[in-house]
């Protein structure tokens, strides 16, 4: 009786000419594998990113409060912080007499409460009248902590965590 003989294809080829590359069920486990650490993760990235949202409008409104003081008294007059229509949340814009000095945008996604009037920094540097804080938090969710943007009556802003 005669033997056959099965050879594996390529297994007798040089090492630099054989094929590489995936199998097929290489490459869907990998893509099952990632597919189950974006279902861990995007949950949490979009809090990290409602959060740094936050940050970044409670910087922008210290930011921009600074500036208003910082122009109040290299102009020496009174410089105006004013919310767009609709609210603080709907952006601002800071005026010195009749030029607007500087114009902010709407914050997406946000609700940001402030003053219910105008923040009017005086030529001394100082607000002209007390002004209640700035709230920000993020629309929609709790599970963002919301900062507050308080203001001195010297009129020098400061961020903490937590509401006003």
């Amino acid at each position: 009786m005669k033997m056959m003989h099965f050879r594996h294809l390529g297994s007798d080829l040089p090492a630099s000419t054989r094929v590489g590359g995936f199998t097929l069920i290489e490459l869907m486990v990998t893509i099952t594998i990632v597919g189950i650490l974006l279902a861990i993760g995007v949950p949490s990235f979009r809090g990290f990113v409602a959060g740094q949202r936050v940050k970044t409008a409670s910087y922008d409104i210290s930011s921009v409060l600074t500036y208003a003081r910082s122009e109040a008294l290299k102009r020496n007059a009174d410089v105006v912080i004013t919310p767009n229509t609709g609210g603080w949340q709907n952006g601002w814009s800071v005026a010195a007499g009749t030029s607007t000095l500087s114009q902010h945008d709407a914050f997406s996604g946000l609700t940001i409460t402030g003053p219910a009037s105008n923040a009017t920094y005086a030529s001394s540097g100082r607000l002209k009248a007390a002004v209640t804080g700035f709230n920000i938090s993020a629309s929609g969710t709790t599970s963002i902590p919301s900062r507050c943007v308080s203001v001195s009556l010297s009129g020098v802003p400061s961020s903490s965590k937590g509401e006003c």
